[in-house]
């Protein structure tokens, strides 16, 4: 029944005390499998540039330091959920039943946010009747 799919990369901070969001990209994925593929290749990105391996030919030598040990570490977090079967198999279960799917991680700064939903169950909220409950 959920054969489509509305994926979105959002990157949320704030900016003169209120919390802005920068989006980062929409997909909508024909299916489950694409959805997948998706949404691991947006966080792969992010890490990717959040975390650019110190050898990379665009950047110049010692243009990269470590952070602390304790310091947020979005890139593995994201790193580690893509490479997590057992995560990306929930995912794709909570898609299949119609449910919104949040994958969010978030530093000192930014929050990253991934999402995922089926165009049939939007669809289907749309369609439904809504609940009137009267006001004394």
């Amino acid at each position: 029944m959920h054969d489509e799919f509305l994926c979105h990369v959002t990157a949320y901070g704030t900016c003169d005390g209120r919390r802005v969001g920068v989006p980062l990209g929409t997909y909508r994925a024909p299916t489950l499998a694409l959805a997948l593929w998706w949404l691991r290749d947006r966080a792969s990105w992010i890490a990717d540039r959040l975390d650019p391996q110190p050898d990379s030919p665009h950047l110049p030598r010692g243009a990269l330091t470590p952070v602390a040990d304790d310091a947020p570490d979005v890139p593995r977090v994201l790193r580690a959920w893509c490479a997590d079967p057992v995560q990306q198999e929930l995912v794709a279960d909570e898609l299949t039943e119609g449910r919104l799917v949040r994958i969010a991680t978030s530093d000192d700064t930014t929050e990253y946010e991934l999402l995922a939903e089926s165009v049939d169950a939007l669809r289907m909220q749309r369609a439904a009747p809504r609940l009137a409950v009267p006001v004394a």
